[in-house]
């Protein structure tokens, strides 16, 4: 199995582009006004407009306001959505768009509990190494270990993900996709095009070793 690729936390042209020639699957626009890579609509549509084709755009909210989710929906055509805070699955869904519901791991939440909530109607499941009520993109890993079932939801793992750990991942979880912001980032919201390159070749490596002994 061929694991995606999202990196969030896009702020200029020059790293979307860098991303889809390296064949990520999406991309992630932050809406979160606590983050530092937090975009303005009217900045976001210019990333937008300059987007290549093929690439999916996730917009990133936490606990927004219906009106707002629903200017990003309206107003940008983002092809899915993903939650980072207190909503419930109702509100998640009442979009009409895919969504991706963050799961924080770096607290003692029952997290099983909260994945079989989401699960029926989430397009995947993102864990992260955030406590609850904390945003993401801080750089840090989580005990993988602590992972619960997904109840058939695709596992989306994120949280301190580089090119140096990411290989140990897939070996270790096996998930559908990874998520990253901070491990290719030489400051919040500036990509390094260098470490973007290594992730991905870190990951497709990672991918074919486990397709060889047909993993």
């Amino acid at each position: 199995m061929r694991t995606r690729i999202k990196m969030c936390g896009m702020t200029a042209e020059a790293d979307i582009a860098s991303a889809a020639a390296l064949g990520v699957d999406a991309v992630g626009l932050v809406f979160h006004p606590r983050s530092p890579r937090c975009l303005e609509f009217t900045r976001a549509a210019d990333l937008l407009a300059a987007r290549p084709p093929f690439v999916t755009v996730v917009a990133l909210f936490m606990d927004a306001a219906r009106d707002v989710v629903q200017q990003a929906v309206d107003g940008l055509g983002v092809d899915c959505l993903q939650f980072h805070g207190e909503e419930t699955p109702a509100f998640c869904a009442s979009f009409g768009l895919p969504y991706i519901k963050a799961l924080p791991m770096g607290g003692g939440g029952d997290c099983a509990g909260a994945a079989a909530e989401f699960a029926p109607s989430a397009g995947a499941l993102l864990f992260d190494a955030h406590r609850p009520g904390e945003s993401g993109g801080q750089g840090r890993t989580f005990d993988w270990n602590r992972l619960p079932d997904t109840a058939g939801a695709p596992l989306i793992l994120a949280g301190g993900l580089t090119p140096a750990n990411v290989g140990d991942a897939l070996r270790r979880v096996r998930p559908f996709a990874v998520d990253l912001c901070s491990g290719v980032e030489r400051a919040a919201g500036v990509k390094d095009h260098d470490a973007m390159r290594r992730f991905v070749e870190a990951v497709r490596a990672a991918d074919d070793a486990l397709a060889r002994r047909g993993d």
